[in-house]
């Protein structure tokens, strides 16, 4: 398979980019059929870069012949970032392939330059965005080994000196800082323990005094073989003044918004992998039989695929709505990203392992047509972790959720219909406007109480709109009487069941607006309900009503129809269903 490399011209840094920028069609068209085992960018050829644990030197070059580096960039400086939704779908068509790829070669830039984009001057934006648009890459080393998420033990400090500063400790387990020609430090700069003790820098690695500096030892993870986890040892090494990002002891404040906008783009993008399971398994059911008939029969499989198509598309509606919402509603999204980073990654893990269940002991298989099976499932726990796991996305939501029962729930309007229009413009993301607390207008729950009232009359919507208003009445009872102690990010298992439940109750609002406000859009299978009551019978059962009413075999029916359509016409198993190659 040969590949063109799209002509450039030249933003406003200088720098070159391609005409139009990255889109999801032409990494598609780069790609190619991941199943032709002739294909360069196939999964055998993945499989094999993962035997091997280093990235496909092929996949590399796919990526900077369509000007990956352009699609981190905001649009001000010469790059095509804008709907964040947007770039969650750019990047899924590389998760489906290789996540240590798509981490690696590609999203790693994101979290390295979000915090660039919200707190920095204008030269390190224009700095930062040159070295991407000229298709290098970034790194972002805010943890260390030892303290993990704990961003307020970390070690590494930056001592003044002169005009500048010194970087002495170790930051490890970073993903890409070895290649990396710009890195996004956390270092301490004051000796207490509280917010205000860390500052971020950017470093242009070009420019640094490589005596003052050592590259780690690499780490090797049992998922995302190919990634290159490392470390930075900084041994005095001299960094000037205008190298620090924002005000000084503001890192922590400036990485918490940051990292609002990687939870919702990264998770979304996470999708694709539970694409190329889906497809791989929807694949064998077509060929496979049992007992003189095809399995796609056995009540088993049928639920099992239906579910599993289901819950790809309850992860899409949450990690959707969570991207759009950075752009309309920023005063809420520290509580709608951390809920989608910690149920998203839940439900995917969940539903492969479901699937690996039909696949049978292919699922074990690292070579043939279903390796790539076991290469994802071995690799979404990892990718889940990616700069943020499950427990420290509750810790954020729990200390909120009083407040939001208090003042929110219950008593919010609805969410704009821009918010669940995917697809449709949206201005610009101001980064600088996230706050690190949640308003108390919880306006998506307040679309969850809008919609029940619409759909009670439905038969098969109506109950479980019903059992969901109960949920959120309860909920918010629980919440009003957590006893001071439970309301910290230490809190014990009964807070982190209650941030649970409002992740879960969330998605059911996603998906109810999702539902509610593309009734434009010529697609009959999403207009219709059968998805909707597949999806809201499924986060009733995970809420605990495991016999709620809503679902029958026409809903099981209408999503094999539409599962298998899309399985024979090569198009994506997400809200979009785009035709992928």
């Amino acid at each position: 398979m040969t590949t063109a490399t799209p002509a450039t011209t030249t933003s406003s840094t200088g720098a070159p980019t391609p005409p139009g920028g990255p889109t999801a069609a032409a990494l598609d068209a780069v790609l190619g059929d991941p199943a032709d085992p002739a294909n360069p960018l196939g999964h055998d050829a993945f499989l094999a870069a993962d035997e091997r644990g280093d990235l496909l030197p092929a996949g590399r070059a796919a990526l900077e012949a369509v000007g990956l580096g352009a699609a981190f960039v905001p649009r001000e400086l010469g790059g095509t970032l804008g709907e964040m939704d947007a770039l969650a779908r750019l990047l899924r068509p590389l998760f489906a392939r290789d996540g240590a790829l798509a981490l690696g070669h590609g999203a790693i830039n994101l979290i390295a330059s979000a915090p660039v984009w919200t707190s920095g001057s204008d030269a390190q934006r224009r700095q930062l965005a040159a070295t991407l648009l000229g298709g290098r890459q970034a790194a972002g080393a805010y943890t260390e080994l030892a303290t993990g998420h704990d961003l307020v033990r970390s070690r590494v400090r930056a001592t003044a000196s002169g005009d500048g500063f010194l970087l002495s400790g170790r930051k490890e387990v970073i993903n890409n800082v070895s290649r990396a020609h710009a890195v996004t430090v956390l270092a301490r700069t004051g000796d207490g323990t509280g917010s205000r003790d860390h500052s971020l820098f950017l470093l242009d690695m070009d420019a640094v005094e490589r005596g003052r500096l050592a590259f780690l030892p690499r780490f090797r993870t049992a998922g995302l073989r190919a990634m290159h986890l490392s470390g930075v040892d900084f041994r005095d090494c001299p960094v000037p003044a205008g190298a620090m990002v924002g005000e000084p002891g503001t890192a922590l404040e400036t990485v918490l918004r940051a990292f609002q906008v990687t939870k919702a783009v990264l998770t979304s993008a996470m999708v694709g992998c539970l694409d190329t399971q889906l497809r791989l398994v929807t694949g064998f059911v077509r060929e496979r039989r049992l007992y003189g008939a095809p399995i796609g029969e056995l009540p088993l499989v049928r639920s099992a695929l239906a579910g599993a198509f289901t819950d790809l598309l309850i992860a899409d509606c949450l990690s959707t709505t969570a991207c759009r919402a950075l752009h309309l509603m920023p005063r809420q999204t520290s509580v709608y990203a951390a809920a989608t980073k910690y149920l998203v990654p839940e439900l995917v893990q969940d539903t492969s392992e479901d699937l690996s269940v039909v696949l049978g002991a292919r699922s074990f298989l690292r070579e043939g047509p279903y390796g790539a099976f076991q290469k994802h499932a071995q690799d979404l726990p990892v990718a889940s972790l990616a700069h943020m796991g499950a427990t420290p996305c509750q810790a954020v939501l729990v200390p909120q959720l009083p407040r939001l029962a208090r003042h929110g729930w219950l008593v919010s309007g609805p969410a704009p219909a821009e918010l669940f229009r995917f697809g449709t413009p949206l201005p610009d993301a101001d980064l600088g406007r996230l706050e690190i607390t949640a308003a108390s207008d919880d306006r998506l729950m307040g679309t969850l109480l809008v919609a029940a009232d619409r759909l009670d009359a439905d038969p098969r919507l109506g109950p479980l709109c019903r059992i969901l208003r109960g949920e959120l009445t309860a909920l918010r009872d629980a919440c009003a009487a957590l006893p001071p102690r439970e309301r910290t990010p230490l809190t014990g298992p009964a807070g982190f069941r209650l941030a649970e439940r409002y992740a879960l109750l969330l998605a059911a609002a996603a998906c109810l607006g999702i539902w509610l406000h593309n009734d434009h859009r010529d697609d009959p299978f999403l207009t219709d309900t059968a998805w909707l009551v597949s999806a809201l019978r499924r986060l009733t059962a995970r809420l605990g009503h495991p016999q709620a009413p809503g679902t029958d075999d026409a809903v099981t029916d209408a999503l094999l129809r539409e599962l298998l359509a899309r399985h024979d016409r090569a198009r994506a198993f997400d809200l979009e269903g785009r035709r992928l190659w």
